[in-house]
C-alpha cells in the first residue's frame, strides 16, 4: 500500500546573510547580467567549445567544475549520457535566481558514476541557492568503504546557507561501510560545521527521489547537537522520497529546528546488517520540533531496533501522525534516551513526544532471537528517562504470528542508563489482535492506559477513564477526521482496513 501523493512545492525565498563564501559584489548589478547556460555532452562535446549551446557543448565533469558558477547559472547535462568521476561545482545563486544543474534532450537522466573512487558522486559545498535535479547517481567501489555517499552537501564556516534543493534524484547501488561507528554510508548526507563561523542551513528540501540500494543508510545528516552549542538548521523538508532495499536507518534528521518529513516511503530493507547493528525507520537524532507525517515503513528487518519510526536521544516536541508501519522485524516505534548521559551538554533529554493517528499492521515479527536480547521485538519499546509521550487514537492490527517464539508484547518499558520513563499516556487506541500479548511497565511512573478498545481475553491492560491531569489539556486537541486521512493516504483500495478504521470509536 504505496502512498501516492505527488506534492508539489512552493517556495518563499528570502535574502541571505552569506558569511565566509559569499561574494560581495553587487547583488542589482548581478541580476542584470545575462544568465547563461552550459550544456554537457559526454559524447560529441569538446571542453574547447564554449559550451553555451548544445552544438558547443562541453563533455567532462571536471569542465563544469573549473567553472565558478554566477547566479542564475544552469547546467544542463545531455540525456542518455554518463560521466565518470565527481560533480563538484562552486559558486552561488541569489534569492530568486538559484544555480540549477539538471538535463537537456530527454526524459533518461543522465548518469553521474563515481565507480567508487570519490567519497560522493556528487558533493555541494560551500553553495547557496543552488537547485540539483533529473540526475541518475551511482557510486559503488570494489569493497564497501567508510563514509561513501550518493551525495553530500557541505556547509562549513560560511554562516546560514539557504536554498539547497535535491529533486528527483535516482541514487542507486552505493556500498558503504554497513558499520555505524565506522562512518558508514548512505544515499544522501548533509553536514553543517564551522568553528569560526556559526553554520546552519536554511530550507534545505530533498524531495522526489528514489534511493535504491544504499548503504548503510538514504538519508542523514551531521549538524551541532550539544545543547551548550546549539545552532540548529531550520526549513528543512524531506517529502516524497521512495527508499528501498536500504538495510539501516532510513531518514535521520540530526541538528534541525523544524524538519517536516512527509510522504516518504521506506520499505523492502534486506536483512545485512550485523547484531551489534541498531536501525530504523524513520527518526529525529538531537532535533527539536520534527514532524513525521504521512509515511509508510515497512520491512525493516535490522537485528537490533528495526521499528519502522522513532524518537531518539536529546529530541525535544517530536510528533509521529498518519503514518502506515508494517511488516517490520522491530515492531512499530521506539522512544528512547540514555539516562547516564542526561542533563550533560550533550543531552537533555527525550521530551514531549507524540504519536498519534498512525496505523501499525504485523509489526514485531523478527523470526529470529537476537544476540543482545534473545527474542525482543514489541511493538513499542520505551527505554530510558523519556518524559511526556502521548501515544493515542492509533490502530494496532496483529495477525497470529509464525512462531510460538516471536515476541508478544505490545508495550516494553525498561531502563536505558538510567531513570525509567515519566508521564506516559496510551489513549483511546484500537487493539486488534488475534492472539493474547503482554504488557511491562516496569518502574516507569504515571503511565497510563485510558479508553483504549481491545478485548481483555487478549491483554491484561489496566485500563481507565479517568484522564490525569498533565494530560487534559493536550488531549482536548482532537483531529476528527484523522481516520479519514488514513484511508486516503493509504488505503483506498483496502475493504477491509477502511472497515477497521470506520469501525474505531472516537
Amino acid at each position: 500500500m504505496r502512498i501516492t501523493h505527488f506534492i508539489s512545492t512552493s517556495l518563499t525565498i528570502v535574502t541571505v546573510f552569506f558569511l565566509g563564501c559569499c561574494s560581495k559584489g553587487n547583488v542589482s548589478h548581478q541580476k542584470e547580467k545575462a544568465l547563461i547556460t552550459y550544456y554537457i555532452d559526454a559524447n560529441t562535446g569538446n571542453d574547447s567549445n564554449t559550451g553555451t549551446s548544445p552544438d558547443q557543448a562541453f563533455t567532462s565533469l571536471d569542465k563544469i567544475n573549473s567553472l565558478t558558477l554566477t547566479a542564475g547559472t544552469q547546467v544542463l547535462f545531455k540525456s542518455g549520457t554518463t560521466y565518470n568521476g565527481q560533480l563538484k561545482p562552486k559558486g552561488l545563486g541569489e534569492a530568486g535566481n538559484p544555480i540549477i544543474i539538471s538535463k537537456y534532450g530527454g526524459e533518461t537522466k543522465p548518469i553521474i558514476n563515481a565507480e567508487g573512487q570519490h567519497t560522493a558522486a556528487v558533493y555541494i559545498y560551500n553553495m547557496a541557492y543552488v537547485e540539483v535535479r533529473d540526475l541518475e547517481i551511482t557510486n559503488t567501489g570494489e569493497e564497501r568503504e567508510n563514509g561513501r555517499r550518493g551525495v553530500i552537501v557541505e556547509a562549513e564556516n560560511c554562516g546560514v546557507t539557504k536554498h539547497i534543493i535535491l529533486d528527483n534524484l535516482f541514487i542507486h547501488d552505493v556500498n558503504g561501510s554497513l558499520v555505524k561507528s565506522k562512518g558508514g554510508g548512505s544515499a544522501i548526507l548533509w553536514r553543517n560545521h564551522g568553528d569560526k563561523y556559526i553554520t546552519t542551513f536554511d530550507s534545505l528540501i530533498i524531495q522526489n527521489c528514489h534511493l535504491k540500494d544504499c548503504t548503510r543508510n538514504g538519508i542523514n545528516a551531521r549538524g551541532y547537537t550539544r545543547r551548550d552549542n546549539w545552532h540548529p538548521s531550520t526549513n528543512v523538508i524531506v517529502r516524497n522520497n521512495l527508499l528501498e532495499g536500504i538495510p539501516g536507518d532510513g531518514i535521520v534528521p540530526i541538528g534541525t529546528d523544524g524538519a517536516l518529513i512527509e510522504y516518504n516511503t521506506m520499505r523492502a530493507c534486506p536483512d545485512i546488517l550485523s547484531h551489534a547493528e541498531a536501525a530504523a525507520g524513520i527518526w529525529p537524532w538531537s532535533a527539536d520540533n520534527t514532524l513525521i507525517q504521512f509515511n509508510e515503513v515497512a520491512g525493516h528487518t535490522a537485528k537490533w531496533d528495526g521499528q519502522g519510526f522513532d524518537s531518539d536521544w536529546n529530541c525535544i516536541g517530536t510528533t509521529i501522525q498518519y503514518n502506515y508501519s508494517h511488516d517490520n522485524y522491530g515492531g512499530f516505534l521506539l522512544i528512547c534516551n540514555k539516562g547516564n548521559t542526561l542533563n550533560t551538554p550533550s543531552n537533555v533529554g527525550t521530551k514531549n513526544t507524540i504519536v498519534r493517528y498512525n496505523v501499525s499492521v504485523n509489526d514485531g515479527i523478527r523470526p529470529y532471537p537476537t544476540e543482545r536480547r534473545g527474542w525482543f521485538s514489541p511493538c513499542m519499546h520505551i527505554s530510558g528517562p523519556v518524559e511526556n509521550n502521548y501515544i493515542h487514537h492509533n490502530l494496532f492490527v496483529f495477525p497470529e504470528k509464525e512462531s510460538a517464539d516471536i515476541d508478544r508484547t505490545f508495550i516494553q518499558m525498561d531502563n536505558w542508563g538510567g531513570p525509567w520513563a515519566n508521564k506516559t499516556l496510551v489513549a483511546n487506541n484500537k487493539l486488534d489482535f488475534s492472539e493474547p500479548y503482554k504488557m511491562f511497565y516496569g518502574e516507569s511512573q504515571q503511565t497510563f492506559g485510558i479508553d483504549n478498545e481491545f478485548d481483555s481475553k487478549m491483554m491484561d491492560f489496566a485500563d481507565s477513564n479517568e484522564m490525569p491531569v498533565w494530560a487534559k489539556d493536550y488531549m482536548s486537541d482532537y483531529d476528527e477526521n484523522w481516520k479519514e486521512k488514513m484511508i486516503e493516504a493509504f488505503f483506498m483500495d483496502d475493504e477491509e482496513m477502511k472497515q477497521r478504521l470506520e469501525g474505531m470509536k472516537q
